[in-house]
């Protein structure tokens, strides 16, 4: 991915924003696993040995691990299962176990910084993980708390994707990259319950999301910008550490963003 980027209202095509970790293939399913050796980490490798492994590996095949696992640890949290780690091997990593490290670490990145949430291990001869909240928690509210966590989530990612394509974006764009997230619109998802009336309906609601039309489309198209409530509550410049936390680069490398979002902090 490279600097500037038409906003995408306007015209062109998407050309969605170099986002981390995408797609699935491994299936979620809720059962506990015993213990199999084909999935068991033989070693503890070196940082060296798995930067190694890491320069033989797809970039886009470890994202995609990475989205999976993220997802993955969400549904199990969701439902506050404790998580084995031969779950995440069996169900997830699977043939990727040779940079397991690099994928739980980025994935942990991901939950802290999006859903502040951090991955803790409970259990260190069965290597048993649970999901701890970093927000400070009200009795009897947890649940509360933690589905509200995960939608502000999903908003702060919609509107860093927002600010990225140039302040405005396509509905079809912002679609397809909530599906590399494997959040499906018009499907049910285990965290986020319906995906689209999340986004279309409760976040343009709240003001966090303003949705027009585009004129003489057909089939009618519609474009995402900020609502009010956004420019209030966060700014231009949080979005875009935000995003260069995800992508591991200084917020500088977006030449056009940075500059507006120096202007406008």
């Amino acid at each position: 991915m490279r600097r500037e980027e038409a906003a995408p209202c306007e015209g062109s095509g998407s050309r969605e924003m170099s986002q981390r970790k995408r797609s699935k293939g491994a299936a979620f399913s809720q059962g506990d696993e015993d213990d199999d050796d084909d999935f068991s980490l033989s070693q503890t490798q070196t940082h060296s040995q798995v930067q190694r492994n890491l320069e033989r590996r797809s970039r886009d095949e470890v994202n995609r691990k990475v989205s999976e696992l993220v997802q993955f640890l969400l549904v199990k949290d969701q439902k506050k299962i404790p998580i084995k780690r031969v779950d995440i091997l069996k169900k997830v990593i699977r043939e990727y176990k040779d940079v397991y490290s690099e994928i739980v670490n980025q994935a942990g990145r991901i939950l802290q910084q999006v859903f502040g949430l951090q991955l803790v291990e409970i259990d260190t001869k069965h290597h048993i993980y649970i999901l701890t909240s970093n927000l400070p928690r009200v009795e009897g509210e947890n649940l509360k708390r933690d589905n509200q966590t995960a939608k502000l989530g999903l908003l702060t990612i919609i509107l860093s994707f927002i600010f990225m394509k140039g302040n405005s974006a396509k509905d079809s764009a912002v679609w397809e990259f909530l599906r590399r997230l494997r959040v499906h619109p018009g499907e049910k998802h285990e965290v986020f319950g319906d995906v689209k009336k999340l986004v279309t309906e409760e976040f343009v609601r709240q003001k966090y999301l303003e949705i027009t039309p585009i004129p003489l489309t057909d089939p009618p198209e519609f474009c995402f910008q900020w609502g009010p409530r956004a420019a209030k509550e966060t700014s231009k410049k949080d979005m875009l550490n935000f995003v260069a936390k995800i992508q591991q680069k200084e917020p500088s490398f977006w030449t056009s963003q940075y500059n507006e979002a120096e202007a406008n902090p």
